[in-house]
């Protein structure tokens, strides 16, 4: 760090970092941008942000957690406009001790109407009913009245604490639950017919096994070879 002395009256002072970095900390502010951005955005390891920075494993951590705290949780006015609200849980410890699962909320207004992506909003600890009841009781009542829709996944304690803290609101199915049960729906059939028609499970060789992939296809995903062999499957009058 540099340092000046006045050569009139010899008052020494030092050169000031305040725009580089907080006062005691081991990182700039430029620093902790790149981290965040890193892990978040780019999937790199804690590990690797620590090799970039040249500090330690627990300082780099430390540094992350704050500045998506600051940025994301801290950040005021992260739950204006709020009309659309998804939930879906997500396994993030893989290990015995503690809860692994956390309850992740975001706002999919912008999806709905077509401006942007999906914002986080927050996420809890656990998976339950009472996890995400707890968080939606503790939305002002304001917030709560301006909530629209709110989507998930086929768990019903979801449902049941949605009802229960916005009366008014309308649940729904995310899309992605939808296609996955209509996918589960379609090869249940599958098997079904394939067991009546030919008495044993699919094999290779059976018309229908062949087809068990390309029936799970989008119709604007099939290339000319999957369309004849659903042309010709659907032809056969078994």
């Amino acid at each position: 760090m540099r340092r000046y002395r006045c050569s009139g009256c010899g008052y020494v002072w030092r050169q000031d970092t305040n725009a580089a970095a907080e006062p005691r900390a081991k990182l700039s502010r430029r620093a902790l941008p790149w981290a965040l951005e890193g892990i978040v955005v780019q999937h790199l390891t804690v590990a690797r942000v620590t090799e970039g920075l040249g500090v330690a494993w627990d300082t780099a951590n430390d540094a992350v957690m704050a500045e998506g705290k600051r940025v994301l949780i801290d950040e005021e006015h992260r739950f204006e406009g709020v009309k659309v609200v998804g939930v879906d849980e997500h396994m993030w410890r893989h290990t015995r001790r503690g809860d692994r699962y956390v309850t992740v909320i975001i706002d999919l207004t912008p999806v709905r109407d077509g401006t942007g992506p999906a914002r986080l909003l927050d996420m809890v600890e656990g998976r339950s009913k009472q996890a995400f009841k707890t968080w939606l009781a503790d939305r002002p009542q304001e917030w709560r009245d301006g909530v629209e829709v709110v989507a998930m996944d086929g768990f019903t304690g979801f449902k049941t604490a949605a009802v229960e803290e916005l009366p008014d609101v309308v649940t729904v199915l995310d899309p992605f639950h939808v296609t996955r049960l209509a996918g589960e729906a379609l090869d249940e059939c599958r098997r079904r017919v394939q067991q009546a028609i030919c008495g044993h499970r699919g094999r290779k060789g059976d018309p229908l096994y062949a087809a068990r992939r390309t029936l799970s296809t989008g119709a604007d995903l099939l290339n000319d070879k999957q369309k004849d062999r659903l042309d010709t499957l659907f032809a056969d009058e078994q």
